[in-house]
């Protein structure tokens, strides 16, 4: 005798046939079938993009990172990391470089305490690099959407060239090559601003 279940049944039963269809599909086979792929043809940017040193994994170049130089006072919770001259500064960072907690600040242009933030990036940008505070680039002074930032603008780059090069015992037109060297055009057409990396 071939009974047949309620009209009730047979529709949760559909749907769970069809839920586990699905979570095959796209829980397994998909991920699988992209992880093949990406590492067949893209390791690198599939594993990270890592920076190694010595066979040592030291960075990713997808993510931004900070060149400070030690505290003074390592005690001292409430002392502000110097930026180091020899190196090329990145923007700033709403989550302090960390991958873990990326994101912006969420401030709003109005902002009271983002304005005095940027003034006083501002001020402290043109300090460190010896030039007029007009003239320090806006990515120089505000944080991208992640806080993880890889890139900095050609014109962020060159504003730095004098103060790495003079840290560095180079000739500033040494620097200026090696940045010349590593400007990326624009990524899609006339919509992404160049960048310097």
């Amino acid at each position: 005798m071939h009974t047949h279940l309620p009209p009730v049944l047979q529709h949760h039963l559909t749907a769970l046939r069809i839920l586990l269809a699905f979570t095959a599909i796209t829980g397994i086979a998909y991920p699988l079938l992209v992880t093949g792929i990406s590492q067949a043809g893209l390791t690198h940017q599939a594993n990270g993009s890592l920076l190694t040193t010595n066979g040592t994994p030291v960075a990713s170049s997808l993510i931004g990172q900070n060149f400070s130089l030690p505290k003074r006072n390592p005690q001292d919770e409430k002392e502000t990391p110097r930026p180091d001259p020899k190196w090329f500064q990145p923007r700033p960072s709403a989550g302090g470089y960390d991958p873990t907690s990326s994101g912006a600040s969420n401030l709003g242009p109005n902002n009271t305490d983002l304005i005095k933030t940027v003034h006083e990036r501002r001020t402290a940008v043109a300090a460190f690099d010896g030039v007029s505070p007009a003239s320090v680039p806006a990515d120089a002074i505000t944080a991208g959407g992640s806080g993880l930032d890889p890139a900095i603008s050609p014109a962020y780059a060159y504003e730095q060239v004098d103060r790495v090069a003079k840290a560095r015992h180079l000739a500033p037109a040494e620097v200026r090559t090696l940045v010349a060297r590593h400007v990326q055009g624009r990524v899609l057409g006339s919509w992404v601003r160049n960048a310097s990396t």
